[in-house]
């Protein structure tokens, strides 16, 4: 209500613009009045829309210009399963921090207070009382009693809690491994995201080049056409394929949007954002050296699949030392520091008290479970085994994927680069259809197909660069060079 008030205000100190001022001076007063009212509501009703439209008008988006190692590195900081795996961490040594604790000495409060509405009788032997076989009912006690007391405990020596001590690292250790792994993935799919960008914006180049080419063809051959040269079949043909070409150049740049989407998905980065990409397909080094063979027996230790199951091995044996540490005593240290208040007035309660105090061992020592704890040894040595074989088994996956990544690779080379022969190729083979159909020895069909081959070429280049790049990346975390 007040920035209205405020608007209208304002409003009222305008100047009427001139044309206005020289109708209402040629009407009667009330014509004028009237319509001096009119015009002031209507700047009113603008000035107010104007200002709601300026306070909700959406906050403007950021915009980026990135490398493929500024976008992982984002991704490191803002991708949600990155993040999660960051806050395990967290969580992991607050874990072990309890853990810590359960071996400092634990003390505690205590504090009662009861008002017994009928004292508690109890029956004495009349033998007391000179009355044999009798008993005679004796109340003991006063009406308010009170209690507080302060306890402690302190472990001196618990299995469970030496086993924790020394599994600590290890259990922070998984966690900050898996952290290592979720980079990783983060890695590997933005770096492919990236390239599919890449490739999309090579494929429009392709596009554009050969629309070009095909309109001033299109052109030429229909300047022909009304010289009587060349007929109208010819026309048509040019006309279908470049009409061909316009609608696959209009799905390749709502493709070549969506990859951008994907890419700032897989970045963790918001969709309204703008984004643009420094690196370009010169920049990305595909070359047979990076297939170069390495030693398939220990590439396993690179890999952070392996290093997680370790860990996990790892945890699974001292899991295992605490079944069996089930089977030992335990100690503890233990005493108390109390007061006792008794009195029949409440306000009297706590003029005097009893004190008491006292320290002590407690020793525990399990003599029979039923079998509890020796079936679950077993349970944990059959885990520790089932570990044993997961690493034995992660060895030979990551071998498998060092050589079915390394043929990958290196066919995929080898394909991209017969595609670009391929490529260059067909050029040719049009230009040379291109001459001869000038020169009145080809034919339109004979262009057109030359045309076709050149596209198909394009499209094959494009796949077999796409899949180069993306073997490269598996390649990589194949080799455990991605960290």
């Amino acid at each position: 209500m007040n920035n209205t008030a405020d608007i209208g205000l304002s409003i009222h100190k305008l100047t009427l613009p001139g044309n206005l001022n020289y109708l209402c001076k040629h009407e009667n007063k009330s014509q004028q009045k009237r319509m001096k009212h009119i015009i002031l509501t209507a700047l009113l009703i603008v000035a107010v829309a104007s200002k709601g439209l300026s306070q909700q008008a959406p906050p403007k988006s950021q915009t980026y210009s990135f490398s493929i190692a500024d976008c992982i590195n984002y991704a490191y900081n803002h991708q949600h399963d990155v993040i999660n795996a960051n806050l395990d961490v967290t969580s992991a040594n607050y874990h072990v921090r309890e853990i810590i604790g359960q071996g400092l000495p634990q003390i505690s409060g205590a504090a009662s207070f009861t008002d017994y509405l009928q004292i508690p009788t109890t029956l004495l032997p009349g033998e007391f009382f000179n009355a044999p076989g009798t008993f005679i009912p004796v109340k003991f006690g006063v009406k308010y009693q009170s209690n507080l007391a302060l306890n402690g405990n302190l472990p001196l020596f618990d299995p469970n809690y030496i086993v924790g001590l020394q599994g600590r690292k290890t259990y922070k250790e998984l966690y900050e491994r898996n952290y290592t792994r979720s980079k990783i993935d983060v890695n590997v799919n933005v770096t492919k995201a990236y390239y599919q960008v890449l490739v999309s914006v090579e494929q429009l180049k392709l596009l554009d080049a050969n629309i070009s080419q095909l309109k001033q063809q299109m052109d030429e051959t229909a300047a022909r056409n009304k010289q009587g040269f060349v007929e109208k079949i010819d026309v048509d043909r040019i006309t279908l394929q470049y009409n061909s070409l316009i609608t696959t150049r209009e799905n390749a740049i709502r493709s070549l949007a969506l990859n951008y989407e994907l890419l700032k998905f897989q970045m963790g980065m918001p969709i309204e954002n703008e984004l643009t990409l420094k690196n370009k397909l010169e920049d990305v080094q595909l070359d047979v050296t990076s297939a170069d063979a390495v030693n398939d027996s220990t590439v396993y230790r690179n890999r952070i699949e392996y290093n997680l199951l370790e860990t996990q091995k790892k945890l699974n044996e001292f899991d295992l030392k605490s079944k069996r540490g089930q089977f030992l005593p335990k100690l503890s240290a233990n005493g108390s520091l109390a007061s006792s208040y008794q009195n029949n007035a409440f306000t009297n309660l706590y003029a005097s008290s009893f004190p008491s105090s006292y320290i002590g061992l407690s020793l525990t020592l399990p003599l029979y479970t039923g079998g509890q704890h020796l079936y679950q040894v077993k349970q944990s040595q059959i885990t520790v085994l089932k570990s044993k074989n997961d690493l034995e088994n992660m060895k030979s996956t990551v071998n498998l994927q060092v050589s079915q990544s390394r043929i990958s690779y290196i066919n995929g080379l080898q394909t991209l680069n017969d595609q670009k022969k391929n490529r260059a190729l067909a050029s040719e083979v049009l230009r040379v259809s291109k001459i001869k159909y000038d020169q009145g020895v080809g034919s339109s069909i004979e262009v057109t197909q030359a045309q076709t081959a050149l596209q198909d070429a394009d499209n094959s280049y494009i796949q077999g660069l796409y899949n180069a790049l993306v073997s490269k990346v598996d390649l990589d975390k194949a080799y455990g060079r991605i960290k």
